[in-house]
């Protein structure tokens, strides 16, 4: 999918190749996502198993991501989305949101935030929910 920006860019959202991986861990280092980063193998075996994997381009340099899952139906889950800080707030983030649920259309989109992102998607009509969350070591 291409669109112009508010800035007149010419953004593309693709699929994800294996190749982009080194720009996804750079941008996960740059936002200080640790987890992400000194994990990164699993973190690239958890992009080549998602059936959500799309990534952000202006002039052919990777500006942001969206990975997730989903069963196609009712659920569709977000597990990271991230745009460079040079290039927020141009509607990038959004796109991506609205893109992969279009695809997906009759799936309710679920996500986890933090404190800095959490009035982006209020903004966007995103309403909190309750959950839980356990790793298999706890």
């Amino acid at each position: 999918m291409r669109m112009k920006l508010k800035n007149e860019n010419l953004l593309e959202v693709r699929n994800y190749r294996k190749e982009d991986f080194v720009h996804i861990n750079k941008l996960n280092e740059d936002e200080k996502w640790n987890n992400l980063v000194e994990n990164k193998e699993s973190t690239k075996e958890a992009w080549n198993n998602s059936n959500i994997a799309y990534v952000a381009e202006i002039n052919g340099q990777l500006v942001g991501y969206i990975r997730g899952l989903t069963d196609k139906s009712i659920t569709l889950f977000i597990c990271e989305v991230l745009i460079s800080h040079n290039y927020r707030g141009l509607g990038i983030g959004a796109i991506m949101l609205n893109y992969v649920h279009s695809l997906y259309p009759t799936t309710r989109m679920e996500m986890l935030a933090n404190s800095t992102s959490r009035s982006f998607y209020e903004q966007k009509g995103y309403r909190t929910f309750y959950g839980f969350r356990k790793t298999y070591k706890e």
